[in-house]
């Protein structure tokens, strides 16, 4: 397979976002009076986007999910990135490879609303690499894991899916590369911020690695 395109996921991929954004998560559903433990919060959460999942938070809280509740935890969470958040290990130098190696046929394919996409890019120095070539699931029809994100993002670029390479962390975010037709690389360095590995090659992630600095070279090593 000779990649034409490299598609990322943001969070868990590029930024080691989700322990800050699912503990500002966990005390807002704590509030609401549904107490969970970090590891319970992002086992349930990861992946996902917390509207996708309002009918669970209703049940368990007992109280509409309201877009004032929303807004709240969307205030709440971008404060906490703006102060903690930092780049995985050997992402930055690992997208300006790959923009290089690819012309700049590279995309952010995030689940995550824009403004977070965003901010989070310009905070760990990524912005610039991607520019123009940002897509959030939620601004499509259907958020990961369906294609929709990563259709968006290779008909921008103006590659066939086929021929792109998928870089995602969990199995919503590889149920969605596989069903848009791409090659999926799992990403799983340990933890609960990530999928196990063992849970990505089942939702169809044709490898694993677990150094996000090493995927230029994984990526070289499936061209043909």
């Amino acid at each position: 397979m000779n990649f034409e395109a490299i598609l990322f996921d943001c969070d868990g991929v590029l930024v080691d976002s989700e322990t800050i954004t699912h503990q500002v998560l966990r005390k807002k559903l704590g509030e609401a009076g549904w107490q969970l433990s970090l590891d319970e919060c992002m086992r349930i959460f990861i992946g996902k986007m917390v509207r996708d999942e309002a009918a669970l938070i209703e049940r368990m809280t007992g109280q509409p999910l309201t877009d004032a509740w929303m807004n709240d935890f969307r205030t709440r969470r971008n404060d906490a990135l703006e102060r903690e958040l930092e780049a995985i290990p050997g992402a930055t130098a690992a997208v300006a490879a790959l923009h290089a190696a690819y012309g700049g046929r590279i995309a952010c394919a995030s689940g995550a609303d824009r403004p977070k996409i965003e901010l989070q890019l310009r905070k760990v120095g990524l912005f610039d690499l991607f520019a123009s070539r940002i897509f959030s699931g939620q601004e499509m029809a259907r958020s990961k894991p369906a294609p929709d994100v990563y259709l968006a993002a290779a008909a921008a670029l103006g590659v066939d899916p086929r021929h792109c390479a998928v870089i995602e962390d969990t199995p919503t975010g590889v149920a969605a590369g596989v069903a848009a037709g791409a090659t999926v690389f799992g990403f799983s360095p340990g933890g609960p911020s990530h999928g196990s590995a063992e849970s990505l090659k089942n939702a169809g992630a044709a490898t694993v690695f677990a150094d996000m600095a090493a995927l230029p070279a994984v990526l070289a090593a499936w061209q043909r």
